[in-house]
């Protein structure tokens, strides 16, 4: 049996054992109620008959006088008559008056005139009155007995008995009890409505689901929450959260999500946007919205994915589903760091290649003195520290390896990229992939913003260390920043030219959490435009580098 039903059938006994019983209390208090009325009337009769002066008279003569009068003289006499048209005229079922000795002076069968009644009597020549229900020659009946005194001594000399019968007294409970009835009826139904209502209400906040169904959820919940590695959060149609586990506290870096509204939440206006599902802007210049763009939340890069719920074409709320991916950013920006050192071997490989070919046509010519001059050539060109991109102060390994991969991959866009002449880099990278990740993503911003500039087409970069701080600057001759409010957003812009490079996606973003993870900075030092150069990005790195474990060039061993 369903929990609902059981639910119902027990709301139902309940209210029918307390209709029950409130339904036998009105009843005995109404059967209490008649009686006490009955009782009182009774009393209320006897009295009146008792303190009437012809009453009393005649029961003080029958009382004086000597031995007990006959049923013959009785009949028909002054007391007899009195009382018959008292009982006729309060519907009483009898009214009887006795002498001193109990014996019927007045009754309503006359054959039973002049004999002893059939009760006590006692009480009343004592002079107290009594109320009881007693059961006498006309059957049992409420009847008071209230004395008779002398009028002259006030003496008790007889008494007055008056009775009324069961059936006059409770005529009005059938009414009585047909009102208790429907009263009762209109309590069960009202019970039973209210307790399907109770049904269908619990059902429908459950979703039909029942407790053991509920326990078993919860349960599985808690177990799928707190297994997966990904965070979750759902909340309702009203925008406030029901859950969220450990996960999605931790990446968000708000402890307590559950009962706070998502709009409220202290999270950037890309998370916010992401969280409630917001659609995405439509594709502008060929370039297509991915069904979940990257966010830079933090020092994470994650990507959120909602859901609708529903059940039973009810919307419930929405998940989102936070997957924490900066180790896969990291990995990707190292991979692309080796592709382009590569490509750069690839190139370098190539070149060699060619001028082993130019010296072996030389020689197979017997132009000796001109390979012997190429080859001079050749090895004074390689004789500069840093090689041909890198400039003459430039020797610290991965930059240089860096850097002219990245020319590499410059030239065959069409860009040449140079090191400034001011560069000076004593120490030795002690943090690669920041490094990498801050270096290649403004380079690369850079070529191709100098892809959609006027010729030559050009990046400048310069470095320079002080301890284990590491200042970078990259230009270029670009069309230069239209927006530099939005250029370090990773919001959906849609309020820029559709070809601007610079504040696109989560480069500059990752750059910029990245300097502020290592207590630095990224910043935009000069937004460029129509007559000059493009624009100039500059990066300070704490912690980055470290003095070399041997002396550099030039310096005194």
């Amino acid at each position: 049996m369903r929990f609902s039903t059981q639910m119902l059938l027990l709301q139902l006994a309940c209210v029918t054992v307390v209709v029950a019983i409130c339904t036998g209390v009105f009843v005995g208090i109404g059967v209490q109620q008649l009686r006490a009325e009955a009782e009182t009337s009774a009393l209320s009769i006897a009295r009146t008959v008792a303190a009437d002066s012809d009453v009393r008279a005649g029961v003080a003569r029958a009382s004086a006088e000597v031995g007990t009068p006959s049923n013959a003289s009785l009949r028909g006499g002054p007391l007899s008559v009195l009382a018959a048209g008292a009982e006729a005229n309060t519907g009483a079922l009898f009214i009887v008056i006795t002498d001193d000795h109990g014996i019927r002076l007045a009754h309503p069968d006359p054959t039973m005139l002049g004999e002893v009644v059939s009760t006590e009597f006692a009480e009343a020549l004592a002079g107290r009155e009594t109320v009881s229900w007693e059961s006498g020659t006309l059957g049992e009946s409420a009847r008071a007995k209230v004395p008779v005194r002398d009028p002259d001594s006030d003496v008790p000399v007889g008494e007055v008995s008056v009775g009324f019968a069961p059936s006059s007294v409770f005529h009005e409970l059938p009414l009585l009890l047909g009102g208790v009835a429907l009263a009762a009826s209109v309590a069960l139904a009202l019970g039973a409505v209210v307790s399907l209502i109770s049904r269908r209400r619990l059902e429908h906040l459950t979703l039909g689901l029942q407790p053991e169904e509920l326990s078993a959820l919860v349960q599985n919940q808690a177990a799928v929450l707190n297994g997966v590695g990904d965070g979750v959060l759902a909340y309702g149609p009203d925008g406030v959260v029901t859950v969220a586990n450990t996960t999605a506290a931790r990446l968000l870096g708000i402890p307590d999500l559950v009962g706070r509204r998502i709009r409220d939440l202290a999270l950037p206006v890309p998370v916010i946007a992401a969280l409630v599902g917001a659609p995405k802007p439509p594709s502008t210049g060929g370039r297509a919205a991915d069904a979940a763009d990257p966010v830079v939340l933090a020092e994470h890069v994650v990507y959120i994915d909602t859901h609708p719920v529903s059940r039973a074409n009810r919307h419930l709320g929405v998940i989102a589903v936070i997957r924490d991916r900066t180790d896969i950013v990291t990995l990707t920006d190292r991979l692309e760091t080796v592709a382009s050192m590569t490509d750069a071997l690839r190139v370098q490989r190539h070149e060699f290649a060619n001028r082993l070919h130019v010296t072996a046509g030389l020689m197979d010519a017997g132009r000796m003195p001109d390979a012997r001059d190429y080859l001079d050539e050749v090895l004074e060109a390689a004789r500069t520290p840093g090689g041909p991109f890198a400039g003459e102060h430039l020797t610290e390994p991965f930059l240089v390896s860096l850097v002219q991969a990245k020319a590499a991959q410059a030239g065959e866009r069409g860009v040449q990229l140079t090191v400034g002449a001011d560069s000076l880099v004593r120490g030795v990278v002690a943090a690669p992939a920041d490094v990498a990740t801050v270096l290649a993503n403004l380079v690369d911003n850079a070529v191709s913003a100098a892809v959609y500039g006027a010729e030559p087409r050009w990046v400048d970069v310069e470095l320079l260390d002080d301890g284990d701080t590491l200042v970078l600057t990259v230009s270029d001759s670009g069309p230069g920043v239209s927006d530099e409010t939005q250029v370090f957003s990773d919001a959906p812009r849609l309020d820029v030219d559709p070809d601007a490079v610079h504040g696109r996606g989560i480069g500059l973003p990752l750059v910029r959490e990245i300097a502020a993870r290592l207590g630095g900075e990224v910043w935009l030092a000069d937004v460029g435009g129509p007559g000059g150069s493009g624009a100039v990005f500059c990066a300070r790195l704490p912690g980055v580098m470290r003095a070399p474990a041997y002396p550099t060039q030039g310096e005194e061993r």
